[in-house]
């Protein structure tokens, strides 16, 4: 595995040697740990957190003081991926004073290399406000889980022309403003092709299809940590849920027939 440390560059880079970008989701210091080790390029804090970590029913409840705990876990974690702080539910939606004070929370107190902010044209000033302090922007279109409520729930974007036109657009507004990339979640794979072909930066796409220049997934998802809602875009590669809660029947079996602990695991 390479250990040199992914760089805001190597996204670029990526896209113009026809390399696809790993992108998955850490929120404590042993599963960051993990997936540094792996060699996945980015790693990012999301505010998913709220949902698989900590029990919300979405993510709008996250606040700031929650992701900057779990970001700074996660940086403990990282030493080679590039790390990536998802602005939680108004944290930006304000002003731009707002969205610059806690992107560089961000920067400041976590040690993140760049943000992630949702939404198109009308966060347009945000992430420019945020670029012009010095910090990396992420963009993020299509299903925006922040907000879930306007979209009329999780469900697919852009499924007709007038609506990928818009898609487009934004993408083009985002890459225009300065962003590195562009996270495209649930959208037809045909519409994050074009996209993809239209950009000079990359795509990353989560339910996006095979054309984008990189795929992310949330870990939880992705490795059975989490079943309340799996999205029909997630491959498991592994049932750990499963596997604890085996492991955890066989532990209170063997307590309460009196089998653990035995001599070899006592002092």
């Amino acid at each position: 595995m390479n250990n040199k440390k992914f760089t805001i560059l190597d996204f670029k880079r990526k896209k113009e040697n026809g390399e696809k970008i790993t992108l998955l989701t850490a929120y404590d210091y042993p599963m960051a740990k993990i997936i540094d080790d792996a060699g996945i390029d980015a790693v990012m804090v999301g505010d998913s957190v709220g949902m698989v970590a900590l029990g919300y029913d979405s993510t709008v409840g996250v606040t700031m003081e929650e992701m900057i705990h779990h970001a700074k876990a996660v940086r403990r974690g990282v030493s080679r991926a590039f790390l990536l702080g998802d602005m939680p539910f108004m944290s930006y939606q304000v002003s731009d004073e707002d969205a610059v004070r806690n992107a560089g929370r961000f920067m400041k107190e976590a040690g993140c290399n760049a943000v992630k902010i949702e939404g198109g044209r009308e966060v347009l000033s945000r992430a420019v406000a945020i670029m012009n302090a010095g910090i990396p922007v992420l963009g993020h279109l299509g299903l925006t889980p922040q907000s879930v409520s306007k979209l009329g729930g999780y469900r697919v974007q852009a499924k007709d022309a007038a609506s990928a036109d818009r898609l487009a657009e934004d993408a083009m507004s985002l890459e225009k403003a300065g962003c590195f990339a562009v996270v495209l979640e649930c959208v037809p794979e045909e519409v994050a092709r074009k996209i993809t072909d239209m950009l000079e930066i990359p795509t990353i796409g989560i339910g996006a299809g095979r054309y984008c220049d990189g795929q992310a997934l949330v870990t939880y998802d992705m490795v059975g940590y989490f079943d309340r809602f799996v999205p029909k875009f997630v491959k498991k590669y592994a049932d750990i849920g499963n596997d604890i809660r085996k492991a955890a029947m066989a532990f209170k079996q063997e307590t309460d027939k009196g089998d653990f602990p035995d001599k070899s695991h006592t002092y």
